[in-house]
């Protein structure tokens, strides 16, 4: 049956569907809602599900639809209508080759990737532990405590609040009396070291008044410097459409790396909705909302060490890109696989599914050790396992059992172990643009598979499929193939299987020839 796309022009809205297509794109923080069935209004311009976006629709069928620009859409009954007027262009005939051909036209890959460590080991995140209490001490321990539970060293991020205040780069003489020192002892022990940094700053600093003087703050029409509200407050902020700010923005970060032996940056805030374009001006006098999101994970591309969570377009690039920060929920676990398959979909090849157990830190207040699901952490382990990029912050070794925490610890090692294969995947990345983890539509196209939101593939080989809830058995779609998983056993594909998935195991299963 011949497949026709539909395309209504109705009050300056278009409506984009096919006979049986369903439709992916714009946003990685609703991943878990893809396929679009009903979505309601969303702007890509004042809104971001704290993740990712790109102006991108991919179909099923083939299609997709590219904007240069930011524009609304919502979905009812699988159909997406855009509030800009497109045609779907004809990519091919699955959902993989209309994301070959946009990608090649908008977003070709750029040869380059982030440094391979933050692949090939897992990462800690001082975040959960200590959240605005980073401090010399207890960040050491932290660090000491990866090495004497058996965890492989990897990068360490060091988040926020360990700068004297925003817009200021040196660590707080109160909570570190010799950061240098400190840096050094963590490269001794194996790790690379990241600091948390924004683009904001603190209001009546000496930074701001240099900045204020150079001309380097975003502005209000009326010409005084711009006080943004954001999560942390009330801050100016650097106008990073402006190259000259742009510039000497890197050139601080750069010289807290020559002082202090820094590795590289956790870029945190960005978000589109900080900036109310009515309410300030930029240096560039056409940038929307989300151009100074795009200004702001430019900056990123002079660190090989580097980590987004917000970000406009940029797919292709050497960036890496973590989930938004999930509540500690099985409903957070069951997001992240799907999140992860859009965020590749969307050109966000190099991407991290946020911390393991979950980033938002209210979700942890309160909570005692002896408290704590301690399934939902393993599971959440497991997860990350075999994603591209695996990331600790909640300290395992507090909170599991020895039991648990033996299972957890060879989660760590199992990504350790799967870095030559994942980096084979990362570099064909950097050359065509494909992603690393695929969705099973991608990968097995018009099977019946765009559904399937809990396991995925790993490349071309691997097929992974965690249990995301509190069971202990799960059903697992094998495409036509033959199948081997990771107890040896062997599987005909083209049927579902029921498998028993103690909490001490993670399915995956390899295509074999």
């Amino acid at each position: 049956m011949r497949r026709e796309v539909l395309y209504i022009l109705l009050l300056f809205a278009t409506t984009i569907t096919a006979q049986d297509a369903l439709w992916w794109g714009a946003a990685v923080g609703l991943g878990h809602e893809q396929p679009y069935i009903d979505q309601p209004l969303f702007d890509l311009n004042t809104q971001d599900a704290n993740n990712q976006l790109v102006p991108l629709f991919l179909s099923s069928d083939g299609e997709y639809v590219w904007s240069d620009r930011p524009f609304n859409f919502t979905a009812k009954n699988g159909v997406v209508r855009t509030s800009t007027s497109f045609i779907p262009v004809k990519g091919g005939n699955t959902l993989r080759e209309a994301y070959m051909a946009a990608q090649a036209k908008y977003f070709p890959a750029n040869g380059q990737l982030p440094d391979t460590l933050l692949f090939t080991r897992p990462q800690y995140n001082t975040w959960i532990e200590l959240m605005y209490n980073q401090n010399q001490a207890d960040i050491l321990k932290y660090a000491h405590a990866v090495i004497d539970n058996g965890f492989p060293a990897g990068v360490l991020m060091i988040d926020d609040n360990w700068q004297r205040y925003y817009g200021n780069f040196s660590f707080k003489a109160e909570r570190f009396p010799d950061p240098k020192t400190m840096i050094d002892e963590l490269h001794r022990l194996g790790f690379k070291v990241m600091v948390w940094v924004c683009p904001f700053v603190s209001p009546d600093s000496p930074e701001y008044r240099e900045l204020e003087a150079a001309g380097y703050l975003l502005r209000t029409p009326q010409g005084e410097t711009a006080i943004l509200n954001w999560w942390n407050g009330y801050s100016a902020c650097y106008d990073l459409t402006n190259p000259k700010a742009a510039e000497h923005f890197v050139n601080v970060l750069k010289q807290a790396q020559a002082d202090y032996g820094i590795d590289g940056f956790k870029f945190d805030a960005g978000d589109n909705n900080c900036y109310a374009s009515a309410r300030i001006a930029a240096y560039d006098k056409k940038a929307t909302n989300v151009d100074h999101t795009l200004s702001w994970a430019r900056i990123g591309l002079q660190f090989p060490f580097n980590e987004y969570r917000a970000c406009w377009k940029m797919g292709g690039q050497p960036l890496v890109q973590r989930l938004g920060d999930k509540d500690y929920s099985w409903a957070a676990v069951q997001q992240l696989i799907p999140q992860m398959c859009v965020a590749g979909l969307l050109g966000y090849a190099y991407a991290c599914p946020d911390m393991i157990g979950g980033g938002q830190f209210t979700a942890f207040l309160n909570i005692q050790p002896g408290e704590f699901d301690e399934a939902l952490i393993v599971r959440s382990a497991q997860v990350h396992a075999l994603m591209p990029m695996m990331q600790f912050s909640v300290a395992p070794w507090r909170i599991l059992s020895k039991e648990n925490l033996a299972i957890v610890q060879r989660m760590a090692k199992l990504h350790a172990e799967f870095g030559p294969y994942i980096m084979q995947y990362a570099h064909q990345a950097a050359k065509t643009g494909e992603p690393i983890v695929r969705l099973m539509e991608y990968q097995f196209p018009h099977q019946g598979l765009a559904q399937v939101k809990d396991q995925f593939m790993l490349g071309d080989k691997y097929l992974i499929a965690p249990v995301i809830d509190d069971r202990l058995e799960r059903d697992v779609i094998l495409p036509a193939g033959n199948w081997r998983d990771d107890q040896g056993k062997k599987y005909k594909g083209g049927k579902t299987y029921h498998i028993d998935v103690p909490l001490d195991r993670l399915p995956f299963f390899e295509l074999v020839k």
